[in-house]
């Protein structure tokens, strides 16, 4: 059975090929055809409402066959479409029929028994173009569906605890926290020095040592505290306290030895990693800092901390302009 709602374009500098085919599709039951007397004319329709199946000559004035199924070909690619192209030749020949294959020609008529070809082939190039445009839109559904779920995901997919997303969130809140209730915020940024050393035991190896630090973090810190990978072997803590003297070095340098002194259980044994962290601590009675920016600073001071193996407090902070 025809769809009749199938979007043809016919496309022949001869009037009388045209109105051939076109009284041909239209007995058939075919309502939705278009005609075009040159390439150009053909791409402009196109570009207006893309073709589900466009039958061109392949030997055509200005731009053949082969040239236009190239030129559909671009246009399709930008509107996430396909085109069922089938060219009309007199041509014959392997060779031939190669050549226009590898240049994305789908099929073709031969115009000395067009009568008995057309239709069948139209039938073929229904069924398939249907098929691909099905896909097409199922494939982009999906893409969109991710991406959707990407930005709403606040959960690092290796450790299972908050990615940077998350971190940024809370940071935020942490720092409302603080201008509307007082009390300070600190914000620690903790870092494994050169982990491309520790890759050489593999990647499942590097994975299984990323998770180790996530879960021995999370012994470390309060259960109020947040807990984020915010790169690669990159992680964050966001702590609320009562003022900015709680917010330095000495209280935390816990977690400072508690990644450094005590190997990491993995499959290729006990190893262990150097760490570095960076801390910043804000308050009330300052200008408070845009959560991001903070982040983005604090980072910047991991190489001060692994270059002197002590906790870098941060004593500039971003401005929030």
């Amino acid at each position: 059975m025809p769809n009749p709602m199938l979007s043809i374009m016919v496309v022949d500098d001869t009037k009388f090929s045209s109105a051939v085919i076109g009284h041909t599709l239209t007995q058939a039951g075919y309502t939705d055809i278009r005609f075009a007397n040159s390439a150009m004319d053909a791409l402009a329709m196109h570009e207006q409402r893309p073709a589900s199946v466009m039958v061109a000559d392949w030997l055509m004035p200005e731009m053949d066959g082969l040239e236009l199924t190239a030129r559909i070909r671009q246009a399709d690619e930008q509107t996430d479409h396909y085109t069922y192209v089938v060219l009309l030749t007199a041509r014959e020949g392997d060779n031939v029929l190669s050549e226009a294959f590898d240049r994305g020609v789908d099929d073709f008529i031969s115009k000395s028994a067009m009568s008995e070809q057309l239709l069948p082939r139209i039938y073929a190039a229904d069924r398939t173009s249907q098929l691909i445009n099905r896909l097409l839109d199922e494939n982009r559904l999906m893409a969109t569906n991710n991406a959707q779920l990407e930005a709403h995901n606040l959960v690092d997919s290796l450790t299972a605890i908050g990615n940077r997303r998350y971190l940024l969130q809370r940071l935020t809140d942490a720092i409302r926290n603080v201008e509307a209730r007082g009390g300070a915020c600190c914000l620690l940024v903790l870092g494994v020095h050169n982990p491309e050393d520790l890759s050489r035991h593999g990647e499942p190896v590097l994975n299984e040592l990323l998770r180790g630090v996530a879960r021995r973090l999370q012994q470390l810190v309060r259960p109020t505290d947040v807990i984020a990978r915010v790169g690669p072997a990159t992680f964050a803590i966001v702590t609320l306290a009562e003022d900015l003297h709680e917010c330095k070095p000495n209280s935390f340098r816990r977690l400072h030895d508690g990644l450094n002194l005590k190997a990491f259980k993995t499959s290729e044994g006990y190893l262990s990693i150097r760490a570095g962290v960076a801390i910043a601590g804000v308050d009330g009675k300052q200008q408070l800092p845009d959560p991001e920016k903070l982040l983005e600073t604090v980072e910047q001071h991991l190489e001060e901390a692994f270059a002197t193996n002590l906790i870098t407090e941060v004593r500039q902070l971003p401005r929030n302009l």
